[in-house]
């Protein structure tokens, strides 16, 4: 016997209990201040502090010193600058300041911008197989490079400490700006970085040249000398007015106030470090437009 079984037609609660259809992301080009989609960034924060996690984890794993390279590193870099430009080049740093703590906050601060530099713009290539598989704002990328530098900062300041201790140095009242400088120096940081990041994925030239130019721009920014005696030395040199060129670096009047507000050496004029602040907004700016325009092509250039 054979038993037939009869459709039953759809009626309209049954329509109306039909599953909807599954959810999806519509990607499409954005012009002006919402291509950064910065509340797309925030939902994805919690992967920003799991790669910053990474990003400390390795560097280390599997060393016998460990955190205290942190400490080491601008210690012995001091050191050899404090020797380098006090002695052979005789431009000393301290104006007056013991120059080992005056130079050891230079090169905390200098190390603050060139390291968020260094990774911000290497980060892209870095992750280029988690680019080219799975969907999230690129931007989470360059703002999980800032927790493990910021990490490591905080540490190198309980060094500096020490050495202010040590050498008798009492901190005035203009450290309270402190916390305004070195926004300023992770905003430029940051910004140059994100320029170089978006200019790497199609010119790898650029992971080359990079190294270089910082190598050179320690040279030329008062990382462990005194701006205030190379501009008298230029100025007998060259005159007032392309002596005066040299603030034209963002860099030297950021940190010569971060060294006047931990040290109490010379105050930078005033105009250096507006100019320093309005340079820093400009590049992160640029720098974040730019790495957004190019964004939708680094899954397929990478």
């Amino acid at each position: 016997m054979t038993t037939q079984t009869m459709d039953k037609p759809m009626t309209q609660a049954d329509a109306g209990s039909a599953p909807d259809e599954e959810p999806h992301l519509t990607l499409a080009a954005s012009t002006g201040w919402s291509a950064l989609n910065l509340r797309e960034v925030w939902v994805y924060r919690d992967l920003i502090w799991t790669l910053a996690g990474r990003d400390v984890k390795l560097r280390y794993k599997q060393t016998v010193l460990g955190v205290l390279w942190v400490v080491l590193q601008p210690l012995v870099q001091a050191g050899i600058f404090s020797f380098i430009f006090g002695v052979v080049a005789g431009l000393p740093a301290g104006n007056g300041k013991p120059v080992m703590v005056v130079t050891f906050v230079g090169t905390l601060s200098w190390n603050l911008f060139s390291n968020i530099l260094s990774r911000v713009s290497g980060c892209l290539v870095g992750n280029s197989g988690l680019i080219s598989k799975v969907y999230f704002p690129r931007l989470v990328l360059p703002l999980s490079v800032l927790p493990s530098v910021m990490l490591d900062f905080a540490v190198s300041l309980g060094m500096l400490a020490i050495l202010m201790a040590a050498y008798g140095v009492v901190p005035g009242v203009e450290i309270l700006l402190m916390p305004v400088f070195l926004w300023i120096m992770l905003l430029m940081a940051l910004g140059a970085g994100l320029w170089a990041a978006a200019l790497m994925v199609p010119y790898r030239d650029v992971g080359q040249i990079l190294p270089v130019a910082v190598q050179m721009l320690t040279y030329a920014s008062p990382v462990a000398y005194s701006a205030v005696v190379l501009v008298e030395k230029l100025t007998k040199w060259v005159g007032p007015q392309w002596a005066a060129a040299y603030y034209l670096n963002p860099l030297v009047g950021i940190l010569e106030a971060c060294k006047w507000s931990m040290t109490g050496t010379p105050m930078p004029p005033v105009w250096s470090m507006a100019y320093a602040g309005g340079m820093s907004v400009a590049l992160l700016v640029g720098g974040a437009m730019v790495f957004k325009k190019m964004e939708r092509r680094f899954a397929d250039v990478i």
